[in-house]
C-alpha cells in the first residue's frame, strides 16, 4: 500500500495541500485542500494574515484525516524574504509585514551608509530587491528600535509554520538564503555581516537542510486534526522546491519558475560573486543539496494577474486562457520593463501599463487584448534578454528551456517565449513547487535514492508539453 505526504504550498495569492504518493514509480498527486491568501492592510502596513494561514493549514490536515489519507509526512512551503520577530512568550512582535509594503523604502542606503552595495554583493552573492530580509531588517531597526530589544528569535514564515505546528524551531538554508545575510561559502548566516548592520545575532542559528525532520505535531495540533506525523523541512522557499521539480538533470538546461514571479536561471555548484555578475543583477540562492539557483528574478504573471483581478472588478471576468486568447490576436508592437519598480504594486496595473508606454512614446494599450499582449511580449523579451545574459556570464550554451509551475499552462507565453528566445521551450510539471516539496520528503523516506532519481520519475508523471522554436 503507498504511503502519502503532504505538501503545503503557500502562494502570494493562494495556498493548496497536495497529498503525493509513488505508485508503480511514478508520483501521484491528489490536491485535497485549497485557499486563499493575500497581504491585507493592518495598522497601515500591508501584512500576512499568520493565524489565518495556520487555521489553514490545520484545516487542510484534518481533511486528511476525513479522507482516510493519513501522510507519514509533511512540509510547508512560500515565498521568500518574509519573517516574524518572536518575543520570549514566542508571540509575535509587530506584525507579519509583508514583501510588498513600502517600508523598505530607502532601507538600501541605510544598509550601505554601513556595507557598500558591491560588498554585500561578494558577501552573500544575492540580487538587490528592494524587500529583500536585509532591508526590512532595517526599516524595523530605523522606525521600531523597541522591536529590536523585545524579540528573541526570528523565523522566516514557513520556519514559523514548522514551529507552530511542531514546537521546534529551524531555519532553513534555501529561504533564509533570499533575505541576503547567508554567507554562500559557509552556507550559514554571515554572523560578522549582522553584527555589522546592528541586528541581533542570537537571531540566527544553525541553518537546517531540505529533508531535515523538524519533529512530530505538538499535542493540540494532532488533538485538533485527528492524527501525528513527522514535519519534514522541504526546500521551503517555493522556487527551490519548485527546481528541484525540473524535469531534467542535463546541464545544458534553464529553467523558468513561473508563476506570480519568473525565476529564470540555471543550476551551479559554485556561487557566482563577482561584480560582473551583480551588475547583471543575476542572484546565487540556495538550492536543494546546496546546489545554487543562479537566476534572475522577473516581475513574472504579477502583472496579469493584476490586470485579470482589476478588470473583474470593473465587471469583465477573464480566466488566464481568454486573456492569453485575446493576447494572441493582437499585433500591437510596445514593450514595458517588466522589473521597473513602478510595477511592484500599483494602484491600478493597467494605468502602469499605460503610463509607461505614453511615457516612453509607445502605442498605449487599451483593450484587455491589447494590454495582455503588451505584458506577455515584454515578458518573452525579458527572458530573451535573460538568456544572451547567462549564456555571456556562464560560457554555456542553453538549448532548452524547462517552465515549470503555473506559468506553463500559459500557451500564448510559451510560444512567444520559444520565439523570442529561439529555444526549445518545455512546459511543465504546473504543480512543479508541490512536487519539489514531496520529493524531498521521498528522498528522506528512500522512495527515492537522491535529486536525480526523484528527477527521473517527474518526468515519467507528469505531462510536458513541448515548443519548438
Amino acid at each position: 500500500m503507498a504511503q502519502y505526504y503532504l505538501a503545503v504550498d503557500i502562494g502570494a495569492s493562494s495556498g493548496r495541500h497536495i497529498l503525493g504518493s509513488v505508485q508503480d514509480g511514478r508520483i501521484v498527486l491528489e490536491e485535497v485542500y485549497r485557499f486563499p491568501n493575500g497581504m491585507k492592510q493592518k495598522d497601515g502596513q500591508l501584512c500576512w494574515d499568520v493565524e489565518e494561514l495556520f487555521s489553514h493549514i490545520k484545516a487542510g490536515l484534518a481533511r486528511c484525516k476525513e479522507l482516510g489519507k493519513i501522510p507519514v509526512s509533511m512540509g510547508v512551503d512560500t515565498w521568500g524574504v518574509d519573517f516574524v520577530l518572536l518575543d520570549e512568550e514566542d508571540r509575535i512582535v509587530g506584525n507579519a509585514v509583508g514583501y510588498r509594503d513600502s517600508r523598505t523604502r530607502g532601507m538600501d542606503e541605510e544598509v550601505y551608509k554601513i556595507i557598500s552595495q558591491e560588498d554585500l554583493y561578494r558577501r552573500t552573492g544575492i540580487q538587490k530587491e528592494i524587500f529583500n530580509t536585509i532591508y526590512q531588517l532595517m526599516a524595523v531597526k530605523q522606525t521600531h528600535p523597541e522591536y529590536f530589544t523585545r524579540a528573541k528569535s526570528l523565523l522566516m514564515l514557513p520556519d514559523y509554520f514548522h514551529f507552530l505546528l511542531t514546537g521546534v524551531k529551524k531555519q532553513e538554508y534555501t529561504e533564509a538564503t533570499t533575505g541576503q545575510l547567508v554567507n554562500p561559502y559557509t552556507k550559514e548566516w554571515d554572523l560578522e555581516l549582522i553584527r555589522m548592520l546592528g541586528y541581533p545575532a542570537e537571531w540566527f542559528g544553525p541553518l537546517s537542510v531540505p529533508g531535515t525532520l523538524a519533529g512530530g505535531l505538538r499535542p493540540e495540533v494532532q488533538a485538533e486534526v485527528g492524527f501525528d506525523c513527522q514535519v519534514v523541512l522541504p526546500a521551503t522557499h517555493d522556487t527551490g522546491s519548485a527546481v528541484a521539480a525540473v524535469p531534467s538533470n542535463e546541464a545544458d538546461v534553464l529553467y523558468i519558475s513561473s508563476g506570480t514571479w519568473s525565476l529564470m536561471g540555471t543550476e551551479r555548484m559554485e556561487a557566482d560573486c563577482s561584480l560582473d555578475s551583480m551588475k547583471r543583477n543575476f542572484t546565487n540562492e540556495g538550492g536543494y543539496g546546496y546546489r545554487f539557483r543562479y537566476l534572475k528574478n522577473i516581475m513574472g504573471l504579477w502583472m496579469i494577474q493584476s490586470v485579470k483581478k482589476e478588470l473583474a472588478e470593473a465587471g469583465e471576468d477573464y480566466s488566464f486562457a481568454q486573456l492569453c486568447e485575446l493576447a494572441s490576436r493582437e499585433s500591437i508592437p510596445s514593450l514595458v520593463s517588466c522589473n521597473d519598480d513602478c510595477f511592484l504594486a500599483p494602484e491600478s496595473m493597467i494605468a502602469a501599463v499605460q503610463d509607461f508606454c505614453r511615457t516612453t512614446g509607445q502605442t498605449v494599450p487599451e483593450t484587455p487584448g491589447q494590454i495582455a499582449a503588451v505584458i506577455y511580449n515584454s515578458l518573452a523579451k525579458c527572458y530573451e534578454e535573460t538568456v544572451d545574459e547567462l549564456e555571456q556570464v556562464t560560457g554555456r550554451h542553453y538549448h532548452r528551456i524547462h517552465i515549470v509551475g503555473g506559468g506553463a499552462n500559459a500557451d500564448y507565453l510559451n510560444r512567444l517565449t520559444a520565439r523570442y528566445t529561439k529555444r526549445t521551450v518545455y512546459a511543465g510539471p504546473t504543480e512543479a513547487t508541490a512536487i519539489g516539496n514531496l520529493a524531498a520528503q521521498m528522498i528522506r523516506a528512500g522512495e527515492f535514492g537522491g535529486l536525480t532519481e526523484a528527477r527521473e520519475a517527474v518526468f515519467r508523471s507528469f505531462e510536458v508539453k513541448e515548443y519548438k522554436a
